[in-house]
């Protein structure tokens, strides 16, 4: 189409409609694909004949998500009269024991979350819980929600400082418990009575570990001086195929950089694989006046390294963690 004939063509488009008439017949020229009409009637062809195949294939999905949703309302009715009477008591234990149901549902439906070593997680009193962060630590909220639900305790956590900073976020930490982790705050939770989780590796364990869950702790001890001045035994933790189920593109030269100049994860996570999941708790470290800081943070590594050496085939496999939601592998159970 000429100049002038585009000219005309918009001097003529009075309404929006024409506008849009002469604008689809300037892109079929330019595109020179001859008579849309024509792609656009081939366009209908197809819908009208792959639409019904489409349909076909998605609803039965549709029956599974269905069937899957109500094993997990089964799941909270199973619970119903735990949460009638946490309700009755206080607004947020049954807001805390509802979610928790809701995500134990979730790890035993989408990774038949198993936690094995549980009956080490004192009734009462304190402990430190020191695990292994995966990509998404989402094997942290399962324990939480079965300390909650098992124990009937709640776990207070260190997160990262960033997570403060998500819209959103504010009332879920303080509802669970999360705390950014000044070491007095960390010793004043411990020396009340609670459970105490967090990660040495964080958030630089989160991006720059892999399928070789390789602990990246560098020279954090921070956390082995807060259960020196709290006098309490630490707690190793690690969950099978973690980093099967999400894994990150953080070891890419251009995401560590901003991770290292700009302190927040940008880097991509995917996955959301329904591997198996099982968490191991070791045997407790207990309090020993004889060990500092940096002896005792050593200590607790070679623990939680123990856990990956017996519990998890290196380097970590996709598919076979997706098998043994069928099967069960002996030499790491």
């Amino acid at each position: 189409m000429s100049a002038d004939g585009n000219h005309s063509c918009f001097t003529r488009a009075d309404g929006t409609v024409p506008f849009l008439v002469c604008v689809l017949h300037m892109w079929d020229e330019w595109a020179a694909l001859g008579q849309l009409e024509d792609y656009l009637n081939v366009l209908e062809y197809l819908l009208w004949v792959f639409t019904p195949l489409i349909i076909v294939f998605v609803l039965p999905f549709l029956i599974v998500i269905l069937l899957y949703l109500s094993i997990l309302f089964l799941h909270v009715y199973k619970r119903k009269n735990q949460l009638r009477e946490a309700y009755c008591n206080n607004l947020w234990d049954g807001a805390r024991k509802t979610l928790a149901t809701l995500w134990d549902g979730h790890g035993a439906i989408w990774h038949g979350y198993e936690i094995h070593g549980l009956e080490k997680i004192p009734n009462k009193g304190p402990a430190l819980i020191v695990y292994y962060h995966g990509a998404i630590p989402i094997d942290y909220y399962y324990f939480l929600a079965r300390v909650i639900i098992q124990k009937g305790r709640t776990c207070h956590s260190v997160a990262d400082h960033f997570l403060f900073k998500v819209p959103g976020f504010k009332l879920l930490c303080e509802v669970f418990s999360v705390i950014h982790g000044p070491q007095e705050e960390c010793v004043q939770a411990l020396k009340n009575g609670h459970l105490l989780g967090i990660s040495p590796g964080g958030v630089r364990e989160a991006l720059f570990s892999d399928e070789a869950y390789s602990l990246i702790w560098g020279n954090r001890k921070g956390f082995a001086q807060v259960a020196i001045d709290s006098k309490v035994p630490i707690i190793p933790m690690f969950t099978q195929n973690l980093r099967e189920g999400f894994r990150t593109l953080g070891n890419l030269r251009f995401y560590r950089w901003l991770y290292e100049r700009f302190r927040i994860p940008f880097a991509p996570v995917y996955g959301g694989f329904p591997v198996k999941f099982r968490t191991f708790l070791g045997d407790p470290i207990p309090y020993d006046p004889k060990l500092n800081a940096a002896e005792l943070a050593e200590k607790v590594r070679l623990a939680v390294q123990s856990l990956i050496d017996k519990h998890q085939q290196i380097p970590g496999n996709i598919l076979r963690a997706l098998l043994e939601r069928f099967y069960s592998n002996p030499s790491v159970n």
